[in-house]
């Protein structure tokens, strides 16, 4: 069989944020409507390993959008938290894609561009949904790959007045992030912001409720591990939920499971999927005076729609290295 390759440098050039945000509105639409299979990441954390390996199945069966044929995704990644010292991805890995009726393999690419561009995306479907039609300052806490990401992303469907980002690391989000005010601290980067976005990989609470303004959107990005989170109890106990899967952020979700152990919210407490929105079965903001946090995890759904555009692009444009196995 013939299997196309894609490096990173591809990837990316074949998943502009600007299709990637589409294709994930369509993507977490097609979940809620139970027309793709996307069960809990498996995670193998070994006592005394410096990483972990995340292993994310998706299947697209019956009743796939636009007559799409039946498709298996697999996305096998390595998270070593230590390569942000190196300059590297922390998520290094593959996206493979298999067809559904013969099992076939049709390609491998990147996991770390798929996960950057479609991560930012689906913060920006949500933003879009949720966010005040009046927002005029954002906020970004962190200034890795997932900042830079979710900052094109939030550019693509907003035009902010301010952009404020704040780094664990002094100077580095004005020196990686264009055209951003950079904040000594995260309390002064969200003071005033109506969107807010974390994306880092701090252990500990980086938001406190105290420092949110009325009406702000938040987008938790950063943990997707239980034993991690980004945003304070009382935020999530204030905020109306809203997630990519509910599934997944009640076994996987350190920001919901912390405040959850403490008695501050129930399982309940998830107003939404994000998909559910998109196809009318729930509401979304309720007021301009609400706020309102979206919980993202990242899904094998996503992986799987966002490869299958890239492959769809590469085939056009014969890009890639085709070999044989």
């Amino acid at each position: 069989m013939n299997v196309r390759v894609l490096d990173e440098e591809a990837v990316r050039r074949l998943l502009p944020m600007s299709e990637c945000i589409e294709v994930m509105a369509e993507a977490l639409a097609s979940l809620a409507r139970g027309e793709v299979h996307n069960p809990l990441r498996f995670v193998v954390r070994p006592p005394d390993a410096p990483s972990l390996m995340g292993i994310m199945p998706a299947y697209r069966g019956d009743g796939a959008p636009h007559g799409s044929s039946r498709l298996w995704g697999l996305k096998s990644v390595v998270i070593a938290p230590g390569n942000a010292a190196r300059g590297l991805d922390l998520h290094q890995g593959f996206v493979a894609l298999f067809d559904g009726e013969t099992g076939e393999a049709r390609a491998f690419m990147n996991a770390g561009g798929i996960t950057a561009v479609r991560t930012a995306a689906v913060t920006a479907v949500a933003t879009r949904l949720l966010a005040r039609k009046d927002a005029r300052t954002l906020a970004i806490l962190g200034a890795g790959i997932q900042g830079k990401a979710n900052l094109e992303a939030m550019r693509a469907i907003h035009d902010f007045d301010r952009v404020v980002a704040w780094s664990r690391t002094p100077g580095r989000a004005g020196r990686e992030l264009d055209g951003v005010e950079e904040a000594a601290t995260a309390e002064e980067a969200v003071r005033d912001a109506d969107v807010v976005v974390t994306a880092t990989s701090a252990p500990e609470p980086i938001v406190e409720r105290g420092w949110l303004k009325e009406g702000a959107h938040v987008n938790a990005v950063g943990s997707s591990i239980p034993t991690t989170r980004e945003l304070d109890t009382q935020t999530m106990a204030d905020a109306a939920l809203f997630v990519d899967r509910r599934e997944s952020t009640v076994n996987e979700a350190g920001d919901f499971l912390f405040p959850q152990r403490e008695g501050a919210i129930g399982s309940d407490h998830i107003r939404a999927e994000i998909g559910e929105l998109l196809i009318g079965a729930a509401q979304g903001r309720s007021s301009d005076d609400e706020l309102t946090v979206f919980k993202s995890l990242g899904l094998a759904v996503e992986d799987l729609a966002a490869a299958e555009h890239v492959l769809r692009r590469a085939e056009e444009e014969d890009a890639g290295t085709v070999v044989s196995l």
